[in-house]
């Protein structure tokens, strides 16, 4: 994980010593908006399903609660898995945004449905992160 984290960090523009920072500021300051990179390990040969859920489905639920999308990529050397960086207004506001999503009937009939041939999804990581002050994304 951490070759990958540090992968699509660099991708967007960020060191390490920044994303440490960001880790830091995301907890000592939770009124401000915050970013959520999240990593999808699938099931061995279902991440077709996985990008499938995503695209047609999860990513309108998203915006439908308050998550604002900002980039999905597919690692070139991770085999079944997803990174998505998503938004929220505040770390507060993830905690609703992410439970209110949960709990969304048309959600959880997409994702019954999306596992019609077993589970698609092994793992799913969570890092919460806030921009610097020279980001050019806030």
């Amino acid at each position: 994980m951490n070759k990958l984290l540090l992968k699509v960090i660099l991708s967007i523009g960020l060191s390490i010593s920044v994303f440490s920072s960001c880790l830091v500021n995301a907890q000592t300051n939770p009124s401000q908006r915050v970013f959520e990179l999240r990593t999808y390990t699938s099931h061995e040969n279902r991440l077709g399903d996985v990008v499938a859920r995503f695209k047609n489905h999860t990513t309108r639920f998203f915006e439908r609660h308050g998550i604002t999308n900002i980039g999905y990529w597919i690692p070139t050397d991770q085999p079944n898995t997803l990174v998505y960086i998503v938004a929220h207004p505040s770390r507060e506001q993830a905690k609703k945004n992410w439970e209110a999503f949960q709990k969304d009937p048309e959600w959880m009939a997409a994702r019954e449905a999306s596992m019609t041939n077993g589970p698609i999804v092994v793992k799913v990581q969570s890092v919460f992160m806030e921009p610097t002050e020279f980001s050019p994304i806030k």
